[in-house]
């Protein structure tokens, strides 16, 4: 009997065991199974769900023949003689095409703002086959978004918006629109890529294979979920057709800009107030940081910053508890802030650290105001001019700013002429671009420029740094200095 029991226990123990063994590997492998999601069956139920919420959208603008410049046709005689006997060009219609989707029951349409800008009829096509008369709430060129509202006697099918920043490259998505005019259709691929970049200081795209042509434009892009991760806004072509690289908008932008659109019928984006520049391998080695995380403040004009005690030379490590690894991912967290909030910002000063508080103000209103502002331009002689290290430099006055085009924005000493074969010209310096600092102290002049590389120069110094404007953005140089 106990030779029995001894005889029994492991037989027991080794069927548990592998019960065990068998439901493991059955766990391992639907979860294996669910991450690869394999090409799906059909896309047909979740294009049969979201696709009601997509709708055509059809502009119409008055177009004044005499600048209409789609002309070659055989009726543009008649035009011209027609207006040469009246002396008034008649009204002529253009029509665009575009695509959009429905975010509530009560009508509110999101687009994009190139569909629609400068119409004077806008029209929606549901997928029912109904038409709606439509007029814009608001619109956003930077982030190209726009927001519409029509009126309907019931209800309108909708969809929502669904997380962006948990897509991941490789994930299927749909694409749902108007392409080429042809009506609704739908085409399926994959996140391609993240956080593209096209034009805009707010861009942040997601790059899709999914089919994208003329006409899908302020269309819609859904996860497996059906929800909006994404506005179709731009293709990649040299054709014009899709070839596979197509952008839309992600929905971590989008979604902001049209609850503010909604609320406002504006943008009001959070404004700092202050220049910056990414960090760089010589400004790292100059202020002792850590790695090039961080954002380099070039400069701090009157505003917010400024109020709340920011300085030139100053790094930005976090904004709001968010680390800040360079520019770009600044730019959007303080457009995304809300304007009068108060927001802590830690800086790095002198080797240490300081936290400030800084009450955000609305880029809008600068930007306006900097519009209307009169060019701050420094005194001194118009005809000064010194060359050094292979570039003639010049103070920046009214004259140069027409010449090369240099926006009120940038204030220093601008190079005239660039040597070639010199160590400026092989790091990219040219005519017209603006000098703003060296060895991070502002210059106005010449011979600021020249001092202050003198005197880096008798402290040792091998090199030193420049920071350069052109075209509107800034970078850092390091100009070699040594005998």
């Amino acid at each position: 009997m106990t030779q029995a029991k001894i005889l029994e226990n492991p037989v027991k123990q080794a069927n548990r065991m592998l019960a065990v063994l068998v439901l493991m590997l059955a766990s391992i492998f639907a979860a294996n199974a669910a991450k690869a999601q394999i090409t799906p069956e059909s896309f047909a139920d979740l294009a049969e769900l979201v696709s009601p919420a997509v709708v055509n959208i059809t502009t119409s603008t008055n177009l004044n023949a005499r600048d209409d410049n789609q002309g070659n046709t055989p009726f543009d005689d008649l035009f011209r003689d027609f207006q040469d006997r009246n002396g008034e060009p008649p009204e002529r219609r253009g029509s665009a095409l575009g695509s959009g989707f429905i975010i509530s029951a009560d009508g509110y349409v999101v687009t994009n703002n190139h569909v629609i800008v400068d119409a004077d009829e806008i029209v929606i096509e549901l997928f029912d086959g109904g038409f709606l008369d439509a007029v814009i709430v608001g619109r956003d060129e930077r982030t190209d978004l726009a927001l519409l509202k029509v009126e309907a006697d019931e209800p309108l099918p909708f969809v929502n918006f669904g997380d962006s920043d948990i897509m991941r490259v490789g994930d299927w998505v749909l694409a749902i629109g108007n392409p080429l005019g042809q009506g609704f259709s739908v085409s399926a691929g994959i996140v391609s890529a993240r956080g593209r970049t096209l034009a805009g200081a707010y861009d942040d795209y997601i790059q899709t294979d999914a089919a994208i042509n003329k006409g899908n434009s302020g269309g819609p892009l859904f996860n497996l979920k059906g929800e909006v991760i994404g506005v179709n806004t731009a293709i990649l072509s040299p054709s014009g057709g899709s070839i596979g690289i197509g952008f839309s908008m992600a929905s971590a932008v989008v979604e902001n800009v049209i609850l503010q659109l909604r609320e406002y019928g504006e943008t009001r984006r959070g404004w700092l107030g202050v220049r910056i520049s990414d960090l760089t391998e010589d400004l790292v080695e100059e202020f002792g940081l850590a790695s090039l995380d961080g954002v380099y403040v070039t400069d701090v004009p009157e505003g917010p910053a400024k109020d709340a005690g920011f300085l030139a030379n100053d790094v930005i490590l976090t904004f709001d508890g968010q680390d800040v690894r360079n520019a770009r991912e600044l730019v959007s967290l303080v457009a995304q802030a809300p304007v009068g909030g108060s927001v802590r910002v830690v800086v790095s000063r002198d080797g240490s650290t300081q936290t400030l508080l800084v009450t955000l103000g609305r880029l809008e209103d600068a930007l306006q105001a900097s519009a209307t502002t009169a060019p701050n331009t420094p005194d001194g002689p118009a005809a000064e001019q010194l060359e050094t290290h292979g570039m003639l430099l010049a103070v920046l006055t009214e004259e140069m700013r027409d010449r090369f085009m240099i926006g009120d924005d940038s204030n220093g000493v601008v190079i005239l002429q660039v040597e070639e074969g010199s160590e400026i010209a092989e790091k990219g310096l040219r005519p017209g671009d603006v000098i703003v600092e060296v060895a991070q102290a502002a210059v106005q002049t010449p011979a600021d420029v020249l001092a202050r590389i003198n005197s880096a120069r008798d402290a040792g110094r091998r090199s030193v740094l420049l920071l350069v404007r052109s075209q509107g953005s800034g970078r850092f140089v390091a100009l070699s200095i040594s005998e």
